[in-house]
């Protein structure tokens, strides 16, 4: 165990991890140069096509340093805001952390927040300097920066370039001097941490693990504590660029487990493995059940495709611990699953996977987060969709969740984004220069208020100069309205909002001039209204589409026309009785680009 380093690299998201994690696996000669490619543990084209990391990597690496043979276990994490539950299941199976900062662009939000996870955990950190190879690196700057954040020294700071490799032989003897080896007692009882599981159609559920005490061997008979479900090891092994089956996985070491799993519900991440005949003691704390910030409703088109989207969603939950779903039904839409996510690009890439991975015609309701109602009797009800909420003469008022939010920009882009967050119902809490060029913003803001299009604005305000991360902080009480949208008096339930009700007038009149352009017209009137409870509040009529019965009366008295366009008009009457307005795809998707 002397010889394990178990470490992750943390960063804001784009600057770099998955170009050094390339760099590292060349320089230990891990992947031939042959197989060598562009982000090479990202196994998703989705990742590849956006660059971005969205699943956590671990990979084993071997290196001789000092005529000493040591064993590396790399983790590469996301960086973006939404998959930070990915980052804290990896720190928990690490001892230390690379912490990459972009030499051109500087500390960002989510480096710091990434930070505090790993010093909350105990992590030791290793601080660099990446793309120093750029035209507007700015090393000096940055590490004065970095030096400020942590408190280290200057000449602790390497520095490196993910692209050409220039600095990256540096880092590996970093790693072996700074980061101390694992702790654990092979003698032990079997004590293992659950920090992945993915999907494999031919074998089943595949668990990855880092063993903190104790030994597991093929074929033991082991528990998984917290299900109390006992199986037999199949296969354990360690991750290489392919799993390498070994006969056993010691202390310190991270591997994977086949007990040939069918169920997602079986395995739990965060979880802790031990064997039937010598139990361990405890179980290994400090992991908590994710909770989602999201909520939106995903529906087959095909209502025939309900039980096969199920076992999509299934599947996906296994490759994403974070996804969470229920089963409910629209009256627009017929049956579906009410599905939690950590934010709108988790809804999004989700979204793609189903199309993609398999091949899932969906459509996904507008989305919006958890509020709590309170009755005039004391009764404390969770919203997640807005059709739940009870009428408003029962409810006494209603609470929403409030976040920290933090900025992170040049100080000329300060007054817009100021604006943007005020705008958004945000209060400024704080203001802070970390550098001449560079100042935080603390801000607490309604979740509801970002949900939709907020990190977009954001951006394009600041010319991309901005960066942003937000925690959970508490729930407050606030003036919300429920507001529905009616096609001819019907609600359609899939439009329905819970909003601020200094905003319900402005979005519901956006929203109705919205679905004026997209529903197709009938050959009766279509009245689209937006409604607090009986309060009619903004409205919008597409015509009907008519014949000229009158074309052949040339001439003559016009009671003649007259009594055409009477009868004209009571088929048209009886026609919008009878008549089904269908609402297109389009529309559930202009929803959320209201704010386009």
């Amino acid at each position: 165990m002397e010889n394990i380093r178990n470490f992750c690299i943390i960063a804001h998201i784009d600057h770099g991890k998955s170009t050094l994690a390339d760099r590292l696996l060349q320089l230990t000669n891990t992947v031939s140069e042959r197989d060598l490619q562009a982000q090479t543990l990202d196994d998703m084209d989705l990742e590849r096509e956006r660059g971005i990391t969205i699943k956590s990597h671990a990979i084993q690496m071997d290196y001789t340093y000092n005529d000493k043979k040591y064993i590396f276990n790399l983790i590469d994490t996301p960086g973006h805001v939404d998959f930070s539950y990915e980052v804290s299941r990896s720190l928990a199976a690490c001892e230390g952390a690379l912490l990459l900062v972009d030499a051109t662009q500087g500390i960002q939000a989510q480096t710091i927040s990434n930070l505090y996870l790993a010093i909350e955990n105990g992590l030791e950190i290793i601080p660099i300097i990446n793309k120093i190879d750029m035209d507007g690196a700015m090393v000096e700057e940055v590490k004065d920066q970095i030096v400020d954040l942590i408190g280290c020294k200057h000449d602790e700071i390497l520095e490196a370039s993910g692209k050409t490799g220039l600095g990256v032989d540096k880092i590996l003897p970093a790693v072996i001097e700074r980061i101390p080896a694992p702790k654990g007692n092979v003698d032990e009882p079997l004590q293992a941490l659950i920090f992945d599981s993915v999907f494999n159609s031919f074998r089943g559920v595949i668990a990855y693990f880092r063993v903190m005490n104790g030994t597991i061997k093929k074929g033991d008979k082991v528990k998984f504590v917290n299900t109390g479900k006992e199986y037999f090891a199949d296969e354990v092994g360690i991750m290489r660029m392919t799993p390498e089956p070994k006969n056993e996985v010691k202390a310190g070491d991270i591997g994977y487990i086949i007990t040939g799993i069918k169920v997602s519900r079986e395995i739990k991440v965060g979880d802790t493995i031990t064997q039937v005949q010598r139990p361990c003691k405890e179980n290994i704390k400090g992991f908590e059940d994710v909770k989602p910030m999201v909520f939106a409703g995903i529906y087959p088109i095909d209502n025939d495709d309900f039980e096969e989207l199920r076992d999509s969603l299934e599947k996906l939950q296994l490759n994403d611990a974070s996804l969470v779903w229920e089963p409910e039904t629209s009256l627009a839409l017929g049956f579906g699953f009410r599905c939690g996510f950590l934010g709108l690009l988790h809804l999004e890439i989700i979204q793609e996977r189903l199309e993609r991975e398999y091949d899932m015609t969906i459509i996904t309701t507008v989305p919006n987060v958890t509020y709590f109602a309170y009755t005039k009797k004391g009764e404390k009800i969770t919203i997640n969709n807005p059709t739940d909420l009870p009428d408003p003469t029962y409810i006494d008022y209603v609470e929403e969740p409030f976040i920290k939010a933090q900025v992170i920009t040049k100080p000329e882009y300060v007054g817009s984004i100021m604006k943007l967050c005020m705008d958004k119902r945000g209060i400024l809490k704080n203001q802070v220069y970390l550098s001449p060029t560079k100042i935080e913003l603390q801000f607490e803001m309604p979740l509801a208020e970002i949900v939709f299009d907020f990190y977009d604005q954001l951006k394009s305000i600041s010319k991309g100069y901005a960066s942003f991360d937000y925690h959970m902080n508490d729930f407050r009480e606030s003036d919300l309205v429920k507001l529905d949208i009616k096609l001819n008096g019907e609600n359609v339930d899939a439009f329905s909002a819970l909003i601020h009700r200094s905003k319900a007038y402005h979005f519901g009149s956006r929203l109705c001039g919205k679905l004026k352009e997209l529903i197709p017209r009938q050959q009766f009137v279509i009245a689209i209204q937006a409604a607090i409870g009986a309060k009619i509040i903004a409205r919008e009529t597409i015509s009907a589409m008519r014949k000229d019965v009158t074309a052949k009366c040339y001439g003559g008295d016009i009671s003649r026309k007259r009594k055409l366009l009477e009868k004209q008009k009571k088929g048209k009457k009886r026609m919008r009785q009878v008549g089904n307005v269908e609402v297109p795809q389009q529309a559930f998707m202009a929803v959320l680009k209201l704010n386009d």
